[in-house]
């Protein structure tokens, strides 16, 4: 059976996140995971790319229709006080690890981890 890859999406940079969201759609359709922990600055990007005139909304629609976004930080949607716009979107924040997501626990449910 093939490895489960989960991306730890860290930057901000929206010409970054499309290759987070591009690759999590590409993975997940040929079966090797493709789930999404979005991380440190990139969760400024929810309420940005959530908004229908935003270049990357159709992907993140798309990510957001499969259940692939699986964590946003906790920790870092409160400091770039982005808490509710994340919450707008139901997505799940988490924080494992003072508030932030453990790499480890998804390492120990069999995740290969690959951060952008």
């Amino acid at each position: 059976m093939a490895e489960k890859q989960i991306l730890f999406a860290f930057r901000g940079d929206p010409l970054c996140f499309v290759h987070v969201l591009l690759n999590a759609l590409d993975l997940h359709e040929q079966e090797l995971g493709g789930w999404i922990v979005i991380e440190g600055e990139a969760v400024k990007l929810v309420g940005q790319i959530s908004r229908p005139e935003h270049f990357l909304n159709a992907f993140y629609r798309q990510v957001r229709e499969k259940g692939l976004i699986v964590a946003v930080c906790k920790a870092c949607s409160a400091k770039m006080e982005v808490t509710a716009e994340v919450e707008a979107e139901g997505l799940p924040l988490v924080g494992h690890i003072a508030g932030h997501p453990s790499m480890a626990h998804y390492l120990k449910e069999g995740y290969r981890v690959i951060t952008f």
